[in-house]
């Protein structure tokens, strides 16, 4: 990525500008067409250098007060097909495969995000039912300490 690549990643990672034509803004904050911008952008999509853009909802604020680490034993001849099926639910906002330990078993980790635990607790029971997993368990969240999204190419990595 040349330096022009990596101010377009840095200044795609501020707040999106709620104006009519955003794009328009940041590339004149980037000293080119929109078009270039646009350009880059797809082709960094179509290389995998981005997989998305989109908007990040504040749970908590949004009414989203319930939040649960749950990690489930998944045979590991289906690991591939149930994560599938758990990232497909909307209530899940991540969900990764992880090593296991003689004394901890779980293998794939989701988080749900809902109103209550109960419904955390609902959502997981449903989940739990439609792929046959008996083992699982639910660590919620307590207090958030940090919530950023990691960011890339600062300005010191330019020099």
């Amino acid at each position: 990525m040349d330096l022009l690549d990596k101010q377009i990643i840095r200044i795609m990672q501020d707040e999106f500008p709620l104006v009519k034509e955003p794009y328009k803004e940041f590339a004149k904050k980037l000293n080119i067409s929109e078009q270039e911008l646009l350009n880059r952008l797809r082709i960094y999509k179509e290389e995998g250098k981005i997989r998305k853009m989109g908007a990040v909802l504040r749970h908590v604020e949004a009414g989203f007060r319930a939040n649960a680490l749950c990690a489930w034993v998944v045979p590991v001849d289906k690991l591939d097909e149930i994560a599938q099926k758990l990232a497909q639910c909307p209530s899940i906002s991540h969900c990764y495969d992880r090593n296991t330990t003689p004394d901890w078993p779980y293998n794939i980790y989701t988080m749900i995000h809902a109103h209550t635990r109960q419904e955390c607790e609902v959502i997981a029971e449903k989940l739990a039912k439609e792929n046959n997993l008996q083992q699982y368990t639910m660590l919620y969240s307590v207090k958030e300490w940090k919530k950023t999204s990691m960011r890339y190419f600062d300005e010191a990595e330019d020099e």
